[in-house]
């Protein structure tokens, strides 16, 4: 089900995101995992294949020169298969592994540690087969997995097809002689390359198959208006995000300050506490002036001095600074209770500016 028929139509905030991730919840690709784990460990196979071949012989040696000990029991026995059995095993599962931890940091763009995965969940012991049929037969993303298998199916196939069919007379031409390891040697260059060939081919495959995981999980992590709401009330209480917030206002502020106070009507200051700018704009439809920019200490000396460079004129009124300073945000208009203190301003600006041309 598309997350806007449920009503999900927003994007996920960041912090949702990030709590997901914290999770454990990322888009990742499980074929990308999955085919670099098949290439690099056939790529393993190939370089210690003639080693672990001559492993195996002496294991076996080892094991036929003894059979006439009537004591099987001997705890040397098994011992001796364990350690020659890790001894081959350990350089392809050590590559498996840092392909796999690979794989998964690239996707991430990070590394992820999170218990949260593998919490018992006891609302998924009981099976819903309604729900795991919808999901992965009756919906777009379950026909997008079973065409994904049906490719890599046939990928399988094709490419085994040709490269036996090319291998195949060899390979009886050889047995033929009786040349047994040679034969052996034979067949698993041929497994070698199906494998490697299947897996470049699945490589490939998996990069569009990221990119479909992605829009999956950013579609299954939308919010519905109701939770953009509700998050945006819980974090505005966090101390954390209310500085990153107020931060982002003065950085943001301070962009907009040189603009605002190049185009004022006049700067009210208190005077080095408080800078509060005001500019009327009656094209607008603005019925009183309205603050476009205001400061505290340095910010206000900076929007004084501004104001100076630009010829806007500067009106000391310590209780009206620090009021509007208080009362007003960016952006808003004065409130009634200030227009006739504003009046004032205004008509002392125009007959000061009035003096100044006669």
């Amino acid at each position: 089900m598309a997350a806007e028929d449920e009503g999900r139509t927003e994007e996920p905030s960041e912090h949702r995101l990030e709590q997901a991730r914290k999770e454990g919840r990322v888009a990742k690709s499980q074929e990308i995992s999955s085919a670099l784990i098949l290439l690099l460990t056939i790529t393993v196979l190939l370089f210690t294949g003639k080693w672990m071949l001559s492993q195996c012989i002496n294991i076996l040696t080892y094991f036929f020169t003894r059979t006439h000990n009537p004591d099987l029991s001997d705890a040397n026995y098994f011992s001796t298969f364990l350690i020659n059995f890790l001894d081959m095993l350990a350089p392809v599962a050590g590559v498996a592994v840092v392909a796999a931890i690979t794989a998964n940091i690239i996707q991430n763009k990070g590394f992820i540690f999170s218990t949260k995965p593998i919490e018992p969940n006891f609302n998924k012991i009981v099976p819903k087969f309604g729900e795991y049929f919808r999901k992965t037969v009756f919906s777009g993303k379950g026909l997008f997995n079973i065409a994904k298998s049906i490719l890599k199916v046939t990928i399988i196939v094709i490419i085994g097809y040709l490269t036996i069919r090319k291998n195949i007379f060899v390979i009886i031409e050889i047995v033929s002689n009786g040349q047994i390891l040679p034969a052996i040697g034979k067949i698993a260059s041929t497994a070698a390359q199906i494998v490697i060939i299947v897996a470049v081919l699945f490589l490939a495959l998996s990069i569009p198959d990221f990119f479909v995981q992605r829009h999956e999980f950013r579609e299954s992590m939308k919010m519905t208006k109701q939770e953009v709401k509700q998050e945006y009330k819980e974090l505005e209480g966090d101390p954390e995000v209310k500085g990153r917030l107020q931060q982002m206002q003065r950085q943001l502020l301070a962009q907009n300050i040189p603009k605002a106070v190049k185009e004022a009507d006049v700067v009210i200051t208190n005077p080095t506490h408080y800078a509060v700018v005001l500019k009327y704009d009656e094209a607008a439809g603005d019925e009183a002036p309205k603050v476009t920019a205001k400061g505290e200490d340095q910010t206000a000396l900076y929007i004084k001095q501004l104001a100076k460079d630009n010829g806007i004129p500067i009106q000391e009124d310590r209780p009206l600074a620090r009021s509007l300073y208080t009362d007003v945000q960016i952006g808003a208009i004065i409130p009634g209770i200030y227009w006739k203190a504003i009046a004032l301003v205004y008509s002392h600006i125009q007959n000061k500016s009035q003096a100044n041309e006669n």
